[in-house]
């Protein structure tokens, strides 16, 4: 789980908490795109706690839940090799 905040120190405490209650959590910097100011970026705190803690801390500390991306479900899709001709064929 992923918890977005703008202040380092809001993140640093989020991440102190954490870990403090057992839990692996780790804070970042998170860049944007089209952000070309450094001080602009915010912080990303990565964690392995429950859904509901991190909720009650994002709510705590006035920042917002990043829903990881789950990866596609599947095998994965068969390509062509070549591209397809719609004219007349090559001799």
């Amino acid at each position: 789980m992923r918890a977005i905040f703008f202040e380092e120190d809001d993140a640093r405490q989020v991440v102190r908490r954490l870990v403090a209650n057992g839990f692996e959590a780790s804070a970042e910097r998170e860049r944007l795109a089209g952000e070309d100011d450094d001080e602009g970026h915010p912080w990303a705190v990565v964690t392995d706690a429950p859904d509901f803690m991190v909720e009650v801390l994002v709510e705590d500390f006035d920042g917002w839940l990043d829903p990881e991306t789950a990866a596609p479900s599947g095998p994965p899709l068969v390509l062509p090799t070549a591209p397809k001709r719609i004219k007349k064929p090559l001799d």
